[in-house]
């Protein structure tokens, strides 16, 4: 006979002892977790005055204001949810969490299948620009401010090419961001700049604003879990309104935005 005795410490690990009547035996089980330099580069990649253009594009929406069908804050949430669950934001999430394994597996055919892609699920040429310019961007800011071999080595292999997605899953895995993290920082920070859109397009008020990005959070979540679960041979989106709005964006006579 013996007893069992688990302790949970601090969040991280759990450790359980069993003790019989000769032998003691511990098991140390550890949970990965982003250390603070790592988390450190994600905040940075995430913030607004990250030099990748993002609040030059507002992927449709400007159409969609054009047109009166987003005229408050909650016609702003109910789009912004669209391209988080069934649009762009479903695609790039599943891109991002298989680009970062593909990194961390040092399986570097795999990221350029993922970067060509990245390139091929766009719906529309104005889609594309948003997502590959701010890729190039990205990738050069990052290699210029924490350069990485591996990074280097695709950047070089496909120059102007990669997708935001796929770029910002293989720079947080060469540099020790969780899985988790990168993708819930990327689609909160994808979420977060077309609501800051709507509050120049609509016109909303900054607090409005909030509230809006409040109400995401749960959307942004339950993407964050699709794309770590996600099957690429069985990806797809389902948001056509947001693509004719995008493609009719491209002969709009009056804009501010680049999509």
């Amino acid at each position: 006979m013996g007893s069992t005795t688990t302790i949970r410490a601090s969040g991280t690990a759990t450790i359980t002892t069993m003790i019989t009547a000769t032998t003691t035996i511990t098991t140390i089980t550890t949970t990965p977790t982003t250390t603070t330099d790592a988390l450190y580069r994600l905040l940075a990649w995430l913030s607004p005055a990250y030099p990748v253009g993002a609040y030059t594009y507002s992927h449709g929406l400007e159409t969609a204001v054009e047109d009166g069908a987003v005229r408050s804050r909650d016609e702003l949430i109910a789009y912004v949810g669209a391209a988080l669950r069934d649009g762009a934001g479903r695609v790039d999430g599943a891109l991002l969490v298989a680009a970062h394994r593909a990194m961390r597996a040092g399986r570097p055919r795999v990221l350029d299948r993922l970067v060509e892609l990245g390139a091929a699920w766009r719906g529309t040429a104005e889609t594309a620009l948003e997502a590959e310019a701010q890729g190039t961007a990205f990738m050069s800011v990052t290699l210029a401010a924490w350069p990485e071999p591996r990074l280097a080595a695709l950047a070089a292999r496909h120059p102007r090419r990669i997708v935001h997605a796929v770029a910002f899953g293989a720079a947080a895995a060469a540099h020790g961001v969780a899985s988790r993290a990168a993708a819930f920082g990327y689609l909160s920070a994808f979420a977060a700049n077309l609501v800051s859109a709507g509050v120049r397009l609509v016109p909303l008020g900054q607090t409005d604003g909030q509230k809006a990005t409040a109400a995401l959070l749960p959307v942004v979540a339950a993407a964050t879990d699709a794309a770590l679960t996600a099957d690429l041979d069985r990806l797809g989106t389902a948001s056509p309104a947001l693509d004719l709005y995008s493609m009719r964006h491209e002969t709009q006579y009056t804009r501010l935005f680049r999509s």
